[in-house]
């Protein structure tokens, strides 16, 4: 028990990136050990194989055909948290880390959440559009997996804003974050049309994404801002409250002293100097009313 308390502390205590490899594991992992169990107890689950029917098969991969996600709409994300084989989990899980540490160096944990399930969101109905519209896919109907749309969202987007940012790789050195970016986008470029089509094109999505997304965060758009306040809204949904400490209070009834009554008319006009203060910040000077701008005037002289 010892293990599966330590991994509830990690999980606890890490950041998002840790929590995303959780769950990409956690959906990797959990269905074989069911399944080998199932296998060792002598049950014959050949008719809900783990390789083709049951995880990576029509009910949880994305499909090519927009129809289907009419009965299955949780396809166009959850895909994302999906991979076929031990291969291609660990090498998306390393890219993420990756990718993940230089974004994080620049922005925040939920803008990292906020843009894995965008750009997997907007991947997932490019590829679709992909397979409607492109001659060379028209009428293939298949299913993808995988997060390495989303992954190359952060990758790229971490390039755009920070390129001549250094990252050292094994056995290469020192190079730039737009180094390694752009060798991704040519090989996708490549692969796009030689094998599996449709997770190429979907990985530049991705990519476009990560680019579209920096452009509009520095022009003062933050396309992640809905999905942190729906993370806040749900967090304090089931957030324990916190009961407050009864305390009684006692009235003092009787007449102010005229140092007490000084003191509080200095209080009250100090307030009312911080508040037109914090406007002038907000709004700037302008935006005062005729008799703000008179009271300031009048604490002036004084």
């Amino acid at each position: 028990m010892s293990i599966i308390n330590d991994l509830k502390l990690e999980y606890k205590m890490g950041g998002i990136t840790q929590r995303l490899i959780f769950w990409n594991v956690g959906l990797f992992a959990i269905p074989l050990i069911i399944f080998s169990i199932l296998k060792l107890s002598g049950v014959d689950v050949s008719a809900v194989d783990w390789t083709s029917n049951f995880y990576n098969g029509d009910f949880f991969s994305l499909s090519s055909n927009p129809a289907d996600l009419l009965w299955k709409p949780w396809s166009l994300l959850g895909y994302a948290f999906l991979h076929k084989g031990f291969l291609h989990i660990l090498f998306n899980m390393l890219m993420l880390v990756f990718a993940a540490r230089v974004f994080l160096t620049f922005f925040t944990q939920k803008q990292l959440f906020g843009i894995y399930v965008l750009s997997a969101i907007f991947a997932g109905l490019v590829y679709i559009a992909g397979y409607a519209f492109l001659p060379m896919l028209a009428g293939q109907i298949t299913g993808m997996v995988g997060a390495s749309a989303a992954i190359m969202a952060i990758l790229i987007a971490a390039a755009i804003y920070a390129p001549y940012y250094n990252v050292r790789l094994l056995l290469i050195g020192t190079v730039k974050i737009w180094h390694v970016a752009i060798v991704f986008v040519v090989l996708d470029l490549i692969n796009a049309s030689v094998e599996n089509s449709g997770g190429h094109i979907a990985h530049l999505a991705g990519a476009a994404f990560g680019f579209v997304y920096i452009k509009l965060l520095q022009n003062g758009t933050d396309l992640t801002i809905g999905v942190s306040r729906t993370l806040d809204f749900f967090g304090n949904l089931f957030k324990p409250k916190k009961k407050q400490p009864f305390t009684k209070v006692y009235r003092n009834t009787a007449p102010p002293t005229p140092k007490a009554a000084g003191m509080r008319s200095k209080n009250m006009t100090q307030q009312q100097i911080d508040d037109i203060l914090d406007k002038i910040s907000r709004s700037g000077y302008e935006s005062l009313t005729k008799d703000e701008k008179d009271f300031l005037f009048k604490v002036g002289k004084n």
